[in-house]
């Protein structure tokens, strides 16, 4: 690349939620402006993460500079401990998305991991860009937007964010910087589309402070409250609740656990230890006197508020008398979880609050006239709308039309496709690789398309075994095979079938047995292809289907 030349590739969080990663580069090297995960959905079965994939960062790994993160939300950093074990770069964020870092590092077995903390208002170098680092607005404290001084120009990253004027930790969003680079000169911004579809201004966090005070203080019993474990201004502030009504807290969850103990160690979370009550405490303390922060907002089945929701939970039980308050609104594909959550709860008699009855959440995303409010301060001769899915991205698009900027300089992307920035002009580039890794458990690895076809498969199909004993000398079939069927049909409406399905098989290996086929690769292939047409032929349905030979 030469040095007028800036491109700018999203490797995640475009045409989604979550995944964010963008590589900036030009001449003098290549950063990444925040690196997050995901979670699966409902087509992919049994997988814990979703990663975005690193190829284009291996492909370029000579020049690779850093890392800058705008905020500690899991979908902007939860891809950085992978990073590091690959790449050996520094990571610059703020005090408190740096300490919610190094609990992941410490996790993955990371002891030295180059981490650089950095405030609102800093100004340095990396990689020959130029970097600042600008406050705003967002559902956990130390969110920044980043400015980068470019060959090619002025950028801009929003980050997360949404205009609070009246913020819980007391740090406005710094408008005036804005209007300050706005006047100087923007040559792209790169902004949170995430509520671009919803008109006015989004609500100050403090409206649910005070709708969850009025709860506490009216509840007779136990609170529970189910909050994102990184929401650290909502749990401020159920934590300032129980203090204006003399309840102790306990904390249930382990991401809640660690983020808690985290912010009060960072002095982000002012929770005294003598309010604080151990998780195996808790049923000791009168329900009366009690506050209860845990995970399960979002109605994963292994947190905490599911656990108790099922009768599940080692410690904590909920019933008639105890409070509920879901304290955050369903991520779109989470709804059902978070639906069948609320029904269990209320079915063992506790009183539930949640949005949008209540108004126990608020966004931490600007809606439109804040997006309006920052586009006019910046005043971008280009405008990328990130963040999104791709309703998002089409709706923040359509406001910069609204105050002025031409359609042209307009760009609507997705995941692996860039822009380029010279001599103060755009165009797309050609898409790179851009799909998603996958973590399962302890193993991490690429998207595996096959895998999850295989998994959806053996969901809707099930599975036929077929163990066939096979002469070693001349490929002879010894005996007739096995046939076992799991997940395809009820036994007894699989009986005929499994007859039929053994016949078939036997005249496979009597076919192969006469062309003197001993290779056994071979013979599984024939007997794949040749039951799987048969079973499709009699039920519509293509099960997994596992040859075993055993070798006599």
């Amino acid at each position: 690349m030469d040095n007028g030349t800036l491109q700018v590739i999203p490797l995640g969080g475009l045409g989604e939620i979550g995944k964010n990663m963008t590589a900036v580069r030009q001449g003098s090297g290549m950063i990444l402006v925040d690196a997050g995960m995901t979670f699966p959905d409902d087509e992919m079965p049994g997988i814990d993460l979703v990663l975005p994939d690193f190829t284009y960062i291996r492909e370029h790994a000579n020049e690779f500079k850093g890392i800058v993160i705008t905020h500690g939300h899991e979908d902007h950093v939860g891809a950085v401990p992978y990073l590091l074990r690959e790449f050996n770069v520094p990571v610059y964020a703020t005090k408190l998305t740096l300490g919610l870092i190094k609990s992941k590092l410490q996790e993955f077995g990371i002891k030295k991991g180059d981490l650089r903390e950095i405030k609102g208002g800093d100004k340095m170098k990396l990689g020959g860009f130029g970097l600042e680092f600008v406050d705003v607005n967002h559902s956990i404290p130390d969110a920044v937007a980043i400015s980068i001084r470019t060959t090619a120009g002025l950028i801009f990253f929003s980050g997360d964010y949404k205009i609070d004027l009246t913020p819980i930790d007391g740090r406005p969003m710094d408008l005036a910087r804005m209007s300050s680079l706005g006047e100087e000169g923007v040559l792209a911004y790169f902004g949170d589309s995430t509520n671009s579809e919803r008109p006015g201004h989004t609500p100050s966090e403090r409206s649910v402070g005070e709708t969850l005070g009025r709860i506490i203080g009216e509840a007779t019993g136990r609170v529970i409250v189910a909050s994102f474990a990184s929401h650290l201004h909502r749990i401020s502030q159920v934590v300032e609740a129980a203090k204006a009504h003399g309840r102790l807290v306990g904390v249930a969850g382990r991401s809640m656990v660690r983020n808690v103990q985290i912010a009060r160690d960072l002095g982000y979370l002012d929770l005294p230890k003598s309010m604080m009550v151990e998780q195996r405490d808790i049923n000791k303390v009168p329900d009366s006197d009690i506050v209860v922060l845990m995970t399960g907002s979002q109605g994963e089945p292994l947190a905490a508020l599911s656990r108790v929701a099922n009768g599940a939970h080692k410690t904590i039980e909920a019933g008639p008398g105890d409070t509920v308050v879901v304290a955050a609104h369903p991520i779109p594909g989470n709804e059902r979880g978070v639906g069948r959550t609320i029904n269990n709860l209320m079915k063992l008699g506790a009183e539930v609050h949640y949005s949008p009855l209540e108004a126990v959440h608020v966004s931490g995303h600007a809606a439109k006239e804040e997006q309006k409010l920052v586009l006019s301060l910046l005043k971008p001769r280009y405008l990328v709308p990130f963040h999104g899915e791709f309703r998002h991205q089409y709706h923040h698009a359509q406001t910069g039309v609204e105050l002025g900027i031409p359609r042209d300089n307009i760009f609507v992307l997705e995941n692996g496709v860039g822009v380029e920035f010279k001599d103060g002009k755009a165009r797309k580039l050609d898409k790179v690789a851009s799909g998603m890794f996958l973590v399962d458990g302890g193993t991490f690895g690429d998207t595996s398309d096959s895998i999850i076809r295989e998994r959806q498969q053996l969901s809707e199909d099930g599975m036929f075994i077929v163990v066939a004993r096979i002469n070693a000398q001349n490929g002879q079939l010894l005996g007739e095979p096995d046939v076992i069927s799991r997940g395809f049909m009820s036994q007894q409406d699989a009986n005929g079938l499994i007859g039929d399905s053994r016949d078939v098989v036997t005249q496979t290996l009597e076919r192969t047995a006469k062309k003197q086929i001993t290779d056994w690769g071979e013979l599984k292939k024939e007997i794949r292809r040749d039951l799987s047409g048969f079973l499709s032929d009699k039920s519509q349905k293509r099960p997994i289907i596992l040859p075993l030979i055993v070798e006599v």
